[in-house]
């Protein structure tokens, strides 16, 4: 573990360390003469099992729906490959999950029949905590442990919660299909021993949990029927209680999506949605239709209220299962929804697949097609219906999902109509959100365009001279900070026939704009004619010298009529890619090098002023080139680009200051 200490051994495991052996690995014998090997967890376990032990989950209680869970996606998963190899089940095909808690030991055993897990699979699975992104997962841990819990409920670690009622576990389990059993045990404290299961082992998985003792309650029967009903009565298998040696199934064993909805209660839809999702947040919005026609199916998928922690996995791995005729088919099937809609969590039961579908079959189903293109439909109907209904929490949604959902405007055409009404963003101007729709109804007039600037976050986008102008006349501008945006606006091009326009590419014409807010701003301070202000003539001269000075650094210098405060500001010229994207590009190395912008100069700056006086007096020497450096370089930085001789534009700083100050 990150301590490096070893941790406590079981007391029936003597360990040696042979030289050939691994230093995180421990050779030993079992009591019973089996070879027992003790590994160390490959994760900051001892931190982690801490967290998930004491401050995961508000209830204790809810171990017993995460091992349930974790029972009945196991048997799931072998119903489904017994279809194709019988033999797996052969000799035990009634699935069902069983509870039998021995209160003089103080026992409580969960087990299945399900599929099982061999050797490697309980070293790969339970060996690491927070398997599909370890690292990831622990360069977000920051030690605050409200923050951790967060982003421990992310990534479905329901096996561990079993540390929060014993100070030991069990596991004995055969893989189907597999002769030899195998039995894992940890007590949490950094290490699990992993040894050949002694005696016949039953087919599946059995988890035996050594109570502490103020966890009593949870080998009492009635204590049990109580957990079972309210977080697990949905379980779609028996779920049976084995106490007095009597067995008596305590669930309904009914799959939830098959029930009508009146029949349903929010708490049982939030209890399914966390067997389904293996998350702990509460769903944000619940969609659950039966659908019968040429294809018929039924779909109840939830909407998570927190973003899942994968995401923006490279993958884009959807998260939502296929039943056929209430059978698990599988939960890996990108067929089954778009990428922009992995977000949805939760079940698919179709009425018109053969049970024996492979996974090569569902790329080309055409039953699959049309249930795809149904989801879809009903997906954004009912995000639209929410838009409408409660903006708040669609603000909500949207930052959690917008991102992922505007992959769709550029990836799916049939839908793009649709989805970039359900688009939301934020402005440079105010707090808030508005959709396109708001911001056309809210334009200037003589405005023509959506006017667009994209950046990393909302706060550099606000921080941008390109916005000055358009700021200071009362003119919106959408801030883009994801970098979807940049491909979904080129494929776009225009909402309501008013056309994208980038504020960091081209010539900008403000002057047609009515609006009296920025007048002032724009024309100088006390909006008159400045008397001490160079003519057209000087500021041409300005421009002439300051694209001598820089040469092949720039594409153009010119004057600008988006500046109002500041001295410089870098654009891309009209066909040149946007500065955003080209360096989004540069960065994933998808591009070698970038073009040469354009310098555009504020002329009623007193810098600039000053620039073009001095020239004007020909006396500027040299202090003509090194300005025009200088402020290429502060342009450059107020892009967030990095500067090509920071040692020169340093050098060039100092001996600016020095003149200005006067030599001591």
């Amino acid at each position: 573990n990150a301590t490096g200490e070893r941790g406590d051994m079981p007391e029936d495991v003597t360990a040696d360390t042979p030289e050939d052996v691994p230093g995180d690995v421990t050779t030993g014998v079992t009591a019973g003469g089996a070879q027992a090997e003790t590994h160390a967890f490959e994760a900051e376990v001892g931190r982690l099992l801490d967290i998930v032990a004491n401050s995961l989950y508000s209830e204790r209680e809810i171990f017993l729906r995460e091992l349930i869970s974790n029972a009945s996606d196991a048997c799931d998963r072998l119903r489904y490959a017994a279809l194709t190899e019988p033999g797996l089940a052969a000799g035990d095909a009634e699935y069902r999950v069983t509870i039998t808690p021995d209160a003089k030991k103080r026992r409580l055993t969960i087990a299945d029949n399900g599929i099982g897990m061999g050797r490697e699979e309980l070293i790969r699975d339970l060996g690491t905590i927070a398997r599909s992104g370890t690292a990831a997962f622990l360069d977000h841990l920051g030690g605050d442990r409200s923050d951790d819990v967060a982003l421990i409920g992310q990534f479905g670690v329901g096996f561990y919660s079993a540390f929060m009622v014993a100070d030991e576990v069990i596991l004995r389990s055969r893989k189907a299909g597999e002769a030899e059993g195998w039995e894992w045990r940890s007590d949490g404290k950094g290490r699990f021993t992993i040894a050949p299961a002694e005696g016949e082992t039953p087919r599946g998985v059995s988890i035996t949990l050594h109570l502490r003792k103020d966890a009593k309650e949870f080998v009492e029967p009635d204590r049990l029927r109580e957990i079972v009903k309210r977080y697990s009565d949905h379980i779609a298998l028996p779920i049976v209680l084995v106490a007095d040696g009597e067995e008596e199934t305590i669930n309904a064993a009914l799959a939830l999506w098959t029930r009508p909805k009146s029949e349903i209660t929010p708490e049982q839809y939030a209890e399914f949605y966390h067997h389904a999702s293996h998350l702990f947040d509460e769903p944000w919005l619940t969609i659950h239709n039966r659908v019968e026609g040429k294809v018929s199916y039924t779909n109840l998928l939830f909407v998570p209220s927190a973003r899942p922690f994968d995401l923006f996995h490279p993958e884009r791995k959807g998260h939502v299962k296929l039943y056929v005729k209430r059978v698990f088919i599988t939960d890996d099937c990108p067929e089954l929804l778009p990428g922009y809609l992995r977000f949805l969590r939760g079940v698919v039961d179709s009425e018109d697949m053969p049970l024996n579908v492979s996974r090569e079959m569902l790329q080309h189903n055409p039953v699959v097609a049309r249930i795809r293109a149904g989801l879809i439909k009903r997906a954004v109907a009912e995000l639209k219906r929410k838009a409408a209904k409660d903006a708040e929490a669609y603000a909500s949604f949207w930052e959690n999902f917008g991102a992922v959902l505007k992959e769709g405007i550029y990836e799916d055409a049939g839908q793009r109509d649709t989805l970039l009404e359900l688009a939301r963003f934020h402005t440079v101007e105010g707090d808030g959100l508005i959709s396109l729709a708001e911001y056309v109804e809210g334009m200037k007039e003589g405005q023509e365009a959506i006017y667009t600037i994209s950046a990393e976050t909302l706060a550099a986008a606000r921080r941008s001279p390109q916005i000055e102008a358009f700021r200071a006349r009362g003119v919106r501008v959408l801030a883009l900070t994801d970098p979807v945006d940049e491909f979904w606006v080129a494929a776009v091009g225009q909402y309501r026939d008013k056309p994208f326009r980038s504020v960091t590419r081209g010539q900008v014409d403000l002057d047609r704009i009515a609006g009296d807010e920025g007048k002032d701003a724009a024309e100088g301070k006390d909006g008159g004619k400045d008397d001490d202000a160079p003519d057209d003539r000087a500021i041409d001269s300005l421009i002439a010298a300051f694209k001598l000075a820089l040469g092949d650094a720039v594409k153009d210098v010119r004057a600008s009529s988006r500046l109002t405060e500041s001295p410089v500001c870098l654009i891309a010229d009209e066909g040149d890619m946007d500065i955003h994207l080209e360096r989004l590009l540069k960065q994933h190395r998808q591009l070698d090098h970038v073009a040469p912008r354009i310098l555009e100069i504020n002329p009623k700056h007193g810098v600039i002023r000053a620039l073009a006086r001095r020239l004007g007096a020909g006396d500027a020497g040299d202090a003509i080139g090194d300005a025009a450096k200088l402020l290429l370089d502060q342009a450059r930085l107020m892009e967030g680009e990095p500067l090509p001789d920071p040692a020169d534009f340093a050098k060039r700083l100092a001996a600016m200051i020095e003149k200005g100050m006067g030599r001591a």
